[in-house]
Order: structure tokens, then C-alpha cells, then sequence
């Protein structure tokens, strides 16, 4: 196995079963293990039997915990660095410590995991040659119905995450700005209560209203090349 003095390491997003054999080796052989949620990730440790010392490195104490994982990195130290779940760096801490690391040149290197990303996109449904992902949406309506727009003018699928408490507010926008329009809200994936919502947005919208989703969430959207249903015409 190559060394770095840090990798950032992919872990499962919901089933602790995905996680991989090199992911494994890596926590097993670093110094330190930097993490979102000390707790979560203890459990996940646990679970393999792994122990060693947790270092938090969250949203709030990246920006100081940066210059000390870089410097004891420099020192000899090795790092893994992980979240609670999926890839460190993407809508999760992780971003700025690279940027501390590069510009202190200490290499480090990325192992890949589970992505709810790709994973909800290949189980919508929708039009997978092309995509983009936006992350969380904006908590703001009127910032929030721009980004939707913007996905419905789109010609590839647009992946967000969305919380559960906004979900229906979201649905019922996108139905007004096109209530035909293809989306799919995959919920809890790899988790006991794996669903996939998949409809038009005026459908899923009725659904939800009636039963409110729980759980983590990404919202698909189909762009204008995504299949649409067929509307018959009054004779």
C-alpha cells in the first residue's frame, strides 16, 4: 500500500457494509483518525473492532483544526480524514484542509466510497450521460425557486440534497413552476427503508402531502431531454 501523510477516506452512507477492504487498512495503519462526529464514527470503528485516536475536524473548527493536522502531517504523523458519511470535501468538511495541505505541499491522496450522489441518480431513473450537482438547496424560497428554474431550463438531470422538513414546500415549488416536470426523491438510501419516490412533480406532491417523508434525501429533477408522460388530447 502507498503511504501519504493523509488520506481522505469514503465511507459508507448508510449500510456499514459498503465500506471497503483498502478503507479498512488505511484506518487500521494511520496515527490519527480526523472525523466529523467523533460518536458516529467511533461506532463504525467499533464495529470492525478498529481504535484509535479521534481528532473532530467539523464545519465549525475546520479553519483551526487545518493548520495542526498539516503540521503534524509535516511531523510524521499519519491521517485519515473522514465524515460521518460519503466523501469528505463534498457538501461535507474536508475542502479546506486540502487547501492548508497544498499549500504546505503535503501530499495526500483520496479513497473512494459509496456516493448518494451517483447512487440516487442510477436508481431514478432519469437521464444519467450527463448531471449536476448542486448540493443542499438554498433554505431561501427565492433563491431556492431561481435554483429549480434553472434545473427544469437544464438539459441534464440536477441532483440536490434537500431536508426532510422542506421537502413537500420543495415538491409543491417545482409543481407549480411545471407540475409534468420527472423527479424522483430518493430517501434513506442503502438503509433498512431504502424508497424511491419517482413521478411527476404534481404526483409526488400529492403523495407527500398525504404522508410526509422522513429520512435523507436527494431530490432529482429531470431536465427538458427527460422522458415526460403523455398527455392525451380531448378529441
Amino acid at each position: 500500500m502507498i503511504e501519504y501523510p493523509v488520506s481522505f477516506v469514503g465511507l459508507p452512507i448508510g449500510n456499514r457494509e459498503d465500506i471497503t477492504r483498502r478503507a479498512l487498512a488505511v484506518l487500521e495503519s494511520v496515527d490519527c483518525i480526523c472525523c466529523e462526529d467523533t460518536r458516529n464514527t467511533g461506532m463504525l470503528l467499533s464495529h470492525y473492532g478498529i481504535r484509535k485516536p479521534l481528532l473532530s475536524l467539523h464545519e465549525h473548527n475546520e479553519g483551526q483544526r487545518a493548520p495542526e493536522v498539516a503540521s503534524r502531517a509535516l511531523a510524521g504523523e499519519k491521517f485519515a480524514v473522514v465524515t460521518d458519511a460519503g466523501m469528505p470535501g463534498v457538501s461535507d468538511p474536508g475542502y479546506r484542509l486540502i487547501q492548508e495541505l497544498k499549500a504546505r505541499q503535503v501530499s495526500f491522496t483520496v479513497l473512494p466510497g459509496p456516493s448518494a450522489v451517483v447512487t440516487a441518480l442510477v436508481g431514478s431513473g432519469l437521464p444519467s450521460d450527463a448531471f449536476f450537482f448542486g448540493g443542499f438547496l438554498p433554505v431561501k424560497s427565492g433563491r431556492k425557486g431561481a435554483v429549480l428554474q434553472a434545473a427544469l431550463q437544464a438539459s441534464h438531470t440536477s441532483i440536490f440534497y434537500e431536508s426532510p422538513f422542506r421537502i413537500v414546500k420543495t415538491v409543491a415549488a417545482l409543481a407549480a413552476l411545471d407540475s409534468q416536470v420527472p423527479i424522483c426523491v430518493a430517501r434513506e438510501l442503502t438503509k433498512v427503508f431504502e424508497t424511491y419516490h419517482r413521478g411527476t412533480a404534481a404526483e409526488l406532491l400529492a403523495e407527500f402531502t398525504a404522508h410526509p417523508p422522513k429520512g435523507e434525501m436527494v431530490l432529482l429533477i429531470g431536465g427538458v431531454n427527460a422522458p415526460r408522460p403523455q398527455v392525451e388530447m380531448e378529441q
